[in-house]
């Protein structure tokens, strides 16, 4: 059946897209309602790194919570709650400034966040057919970066015409959508038939729904998923050195725009909405390459060339350019992440797609704060030219270095987990099918 002929795939998809809209109101509007309470940037950062926390901390038992529960009412859950402690905001606020309101409901409100987005990937297997994933994962991905531009925009225009507290009385609506949507929406509850194949990677391991949740040993089983199929594994770590040496290139972007060309802000905001339209060109990008060139020409092919894109940025004075390079550069890094997420999707068995997702983006997420930095201090000190043909480099030697891996097969979804096999035969032998 078709995504457009889906109705339940249609309904979550435009209920999803006006929650991202709505997110970005909260994305400008919390930060600006801080500074306009206190004038201060560390009590914004204070904020930002309360929220960072949760995510983390919450991220240990998203998965496990996702694995163990109804998926729709806990994302319906995470909806109403975000519902009630965003609304809490312009409520309280009715009586004046009430700061500690926002301290104590934006960090719980983070980690419901959290639980919502590892429970929304587990929805789309729910909700497509397995050689759909890619396409309906494009489609959410286009249009929640459209409506991210959007919202963000229109955050803008309305905090500047009645006030932040306004935009997140907005954002808070949008929850309550959102939720509504959900409850028109039925997940199946299916595990494809390679499924049956992956037991063995999890150790035999099925656990009963209303288990007791032990978050290192979940975390344990998504980590032991990951390390049992081989692509996966060659995705895990590679991704690692690929988001180490990439995660600090939007803050490069910034600094070279503002400080070294001298461009006044709306010259950054205008490359900012460039990359965002590169995501949205991307997802829309990614199935279609995927059905004509397979997983692994798309996925090293997107990597390889974001790599020259980053290199490329510190050798020119030209906008539109930068602009050009900007977009070209999260257009690639798109299809590449479409690509990865959906693979996980299919190959994971439906019990386990939880803790293997929540497993994966703590791992990822680790990462980011020292990547960051030491791009940073490394611009500080080599400059930007330096720095992202040395970063350029590494993210291309990335995707050269997946040509020698299994991910450079076409169909990998077909692979089988190494210890799933008797004998343990090798992840050669195991994706001994057509490449073409």
């Amino acid at each position: 059946m078709s995504l457009w002929r889906n109705r339940n795939f249609t309904t979550f998809w435009a209920s999803q897209t006006l929650s991202v809209a709505g997110d970005a109101f909260s994305l400008v509007a919390v930060p600006l309602l801080v500074l306009e309470a206190t004038g201060s940037v560390v009590r914004m950062g204070l904020l930002t790194g309360l929220a960072g926390v949760a995510t983390i901390v919450s991220g240990f038992f998203a998965g496990a919570i996702v694995d163990r529960f109804d998926r729709r009412r806990l994302l319906i859950v995470a909806d109403v709650a975000r519902l009630v402690l965003y609304g809490l905001i312009p409520l309280t606020w009715l009586f004046g400034p009430q700061l500690w309101v926002v301290y104590a409901t934006v960090p719980v409100a983070a980690a419901f966040s959290m639980i919502f987005q590892v429970g929304y990937v587990t929805a789309v297997r729910n909700l497509v057919d397995r050689d759909q994933i890619t396409e309906a994962n494009g489609r959410l991905f286009a249009s929640q970066a459209a409506a991210g531009i959007g919202g963000t925009i229109a955050a803008g225009l309305v905090s500047g015409a009645f006030g932040p507290v306004a935009a997140i009385g907005v954002d808070s609506a949008t929850f309550a959508v959102s939720a509504l949507g959900l409850m028109l929406v039925r997940l199946r509850s299916t595990d494809y038939p390679t499924d049956n194949r992956s037991d063995k990677a999890t150790g035999g391991v099925r656990e009963r729904a209303l288990e007791r949740m032990h978050p290192w040993r979940d975390f344990a089983i998504g980590l032991r998923f990951l390390w049992g199929h081989p692509v996966l594994r060659a995705l895990t770590v590679l991704l690692c050195f690929f988001l180490f040496f990439y995660v600090g290139f939007t803050d490069i972007l910034i600094f070279y725009t503002k400080q070294v060309l001298g461009q006044p802000d709306r010259t950054v905001g205008l490359i900012m909405a460039m990359s965002a339209l590169g995501a949205v060109a991307g997802s829309l990008a990614v199935a279609p390459l995927r059905r004509r060139l397979g997983f692994g020409v798309s996925w090293i092919g997107s990597t390889i060339l974001a790599g020259l894109a980053v290199a490329l940025v510190g050798f020119t004075t030209s906008v539109p350019v930068v602009a050009g390079l900007a977009m070209a550069t999260i257009f690639f890094t798109s299809i590449g992440g479409i690509n990865s997420m959906s693979l996980r999707q299919q190959i994971t068995p439906d019990h386990l797609l939880g803790r293997v997702t929540s497993t994966f983006w703590t791992i990822q997420r680790a990462l980011t704060p020292a990547g960051a930095t030491v791009l940073t201090a490394a611009t500080g000190r080599f400059g930007v030219t330096q720095v992202c043909l040395a970063s350029g480099i590494v993210l291309a030697a990335v995707g050269l270095a997946a040509a020698f891996t299994p991910i450079r097969h076409a169909r990998p979804e077909n692979a089988r987990p190494e210890n799933a096999h008797p004998g343990g035969s090798s992840g050669e032998a195991e994706l001994g099918m057509d490449t073409a």
